[in-house]
Parts: structure tokens; C-alpha cells; sequence
């Protein structure tokens, strides 16, 4: 099935929240009443945050448990902008024609900095993804263990703010807004990156270069492939879309291996591999896969071009 709304379902009631919470009994508080809600209403509900609150609320849900399907979010999220088209619309679309309801925790504080501009863009994209969806999703945010500055974020990613004091609106909402103050350029490659210019008749040479990087940093056979995988289809993305030429850029750090594609094209819309394309459809799945396979994908465009920088851990 399609993660796409159609025209009909247009005014769906799409709900989309944020959860500041500063203890155990903060978020159990507004979770379980969230979760059993959704139970006592016949509506399918996922839980998709970090092992220690998929325990306690494991526990203190108990029999009922088995009714909600959990995920560890640092695993099926740990790329955030796989978030979107591989966790949430999945289960979305298992149970079409039914209103559902989640719990999405995309941000904690073992969030690296690299991360972190990527989970913003993925928290204020679900409310353009979902539009006319008839789902509830509600985001945890730790607010004492979070900088203020990620709580400022959340007020512009959720129309909807819940804490101690209850629910309000936010003031500040403004996804799109937030979505470009995180498009910032990308720092540097370390000193002795290799570097490769390509057009299309180089693109053997690409996926050669990525399977011999990710060999050299000794991932495991699956993941050569899945970086010599990804690496092709944004070097062909670049070729077909973006002046048919890129350049490549390739280093290893210490607990991943990284490969940077340049070109001169401009990415306009910002759903673009954050959403599975149509059944049936001859495009569009080139950059979802890229966001299925990398363990990170950070991304600037500009007036000049594009940078696209896929991470895989070692």
C-alpha cells in the first residue's frame, strides 16, 4: 500500500504532538493514558523510542502489552530520515482505512551532533507527510536532559505542545521555517579524503571506489554492498538530475566509513526520499532506498548545488 493520503481523506484529523517530560511518572503519565485511549478506541498503536522507555512501558502496560507493537528506535531510527517512510508509514499502511495511534521518540540525548539537524527536519516533515492521514502521533521529549535549545526546536516542529501544565498550541510553530535554518552546509572532510569526479560512464568506477572503502574500513560483506548500493544511486542521481556529473569523496573515521556526493543540482522539495513512491511507479525509489540502507544521510543545498553525505557505521 501507499504511505500517500488521497484527495478524499484530505480533512483526516492528523494529529501531531510533543510531550515534554522531566521524570518516569511525567511520561508514563501521558503515555499509557495516550496508549490505552487508543486500545480502548479498537485503534492500532506502535511504540518506537529508546529500550529503556520501551521497558517501562512494557511493564507497566503488562498484559496489554501484547496489544501495542514496539520498536527500539535507535535501531529502526538511528538514520532519522528512514523514520518516515520505513517505521511510520509502515505501520500506517498495514492498517489503512483505520485511524492509528503512535508514539515516536526521534530524539534523546545519546543523539550525536551530526544527527541532530537531521531529526529536526524529520520531526517538522511528519506534518506534511501525513497530511489528511487519520493518525495521532505523539513525540517524547526528556526536557531535563535535552539543551533548551532542542526544546525550542520541538515548538516549531509540533503544532501541539503536552506538559505538566497540559495541552496548549504552540506559538511557534513553523515546520517549514525549521526545515530550511537546518539546511546548513556540511563541515569539511578530514585531510586525505580521496576524491573522484564522475559523469556517467565513470559510475562503474563509483560503485568499485565505495565497495573498496567500505572493505578497507571492514564492514561485513552485506553492508559493502548496501554502501556500494547507496553510493550508485545518488552518483546516478546526480548524472540523470543534476548536469550529468558528481564528485565523490570518500574517507573512513573511527566507527564509520563516509562517502560525500557533490553535483550542481538544487533539491527542492523536501520530501524527496522521505516518502515511498506509489505502487506500480517507475521513479522515486532510488533515494528512499539510499535512506533504508545508510545509517545516517546528511544533506545541503544551495543555489550552487548539493551535497549528499551518506554514513555507515563500522
Amino acid at each position: 500500500m501507499t504511505s500517500h493520503p488521497s484527495t478524499a481523506d484530505e480533512r483526516a484529523p492528523f494529529v501531531h504532538e510533543a510531550l515534554l517530560y522531566r521524570d518516569a511518572a511525567g511520561y508514563l503519565g501521558y503515555a499509557l493514558s495516550f496508549i490505552y485511549a487508543g486500545l480502548s478506541a479498537d485503534e492500532p498503536v506502535m511504540v518506537a523510542t529508546p529500550p529503556a522507555n520501551v521497558t517501562l512501558l512494557r511493564e507497566r502496560l503488562g498484559p496489554f502489552a501484547d496489544e501495542v507493537q514496539f520498536h527500539d528506535m535507535t535501531t529502526a531510527g538511528r538514520n532519522p530520515a528512514r523514520i518516515i517512510p520505513w517505521v511510520l508509514s509502515t505501520f500506517m499502511d498495514q492498517h489503512q482505512g483505520r485511524p492509528v495511534r503512535i508514539i515516536g521518540e526521534p530524539i534523546w540525548a545519546g543523539r550525536s551532533k551530526a544527527e541532530y539537524p537531521v531529526c529536526v527536519q524529520h520531526e517538522a516533515m511528519i506534518n506534511i507527510a501525513f497530511v489528511g492521514r487519520d493518525a495521532r502521533i505523539l513525540c517524547p521529549y526528556d526536557a531535563k536532559a535535552l539543551p533548551v535549545e532542542v526544546i525550542t526546536d520541538a515548538e516549531q516542529t509540533h503544532p501541539v505542545m503536552v506538559d505538566h501544565d497540559g495541552t496548549y498550541v504552540s506559538r511557534h510553530y513553523d515546520p517549514h521555517g525549521v526545515t530550511r535554518q537546518y539546511n546548513r552546509p556540511l563541515p569539511e572532510p578530514p585531510a586525505g579524503a580521496t576524491t573522484t569526479r564522475f559523469e556517467i560512464q565513470q559510475l562503474g568506477l563509483v560503485r568499485s571506489i565505495a565497495a573498496a572503502a567500505a572493505t578497507s574500513a571492514d564492514l561485513p560483506p552485506s553492508r559493502v554492498e548496501d554502501a556500494r548500493s547507496a553510493v550508485n544511486e545518488v552518483a546516478t542521481n546526480s548524472v540523470v538530475h543534476a548536469g550529468g556529473a558528481g564528485t565523490l569523496r570518500t574517507w573512513v573515521e573511527a566507527d564509520r566509513v563516509v562517502y560525500e556526493v557533490r553535483d550542481f543540482g538544487r533539491m527542492v522539495d523536501p520530501m524527496v526520499g522521505r516518502l515511498r513512491p506509489e505502487p506500480g511507479a517507475e521513479r522515486g525509489h532510488g533515494l528512499v532506498l539510499v535512506h533504508y540502507l545508510s545509517d545516517l544521510v546528511q544533506t545541503h543545498t544551495s543555489l550552487t548545488g548539493t551535497a549528499t553525505r551518506l554514513h555507515f557505521l563500522r
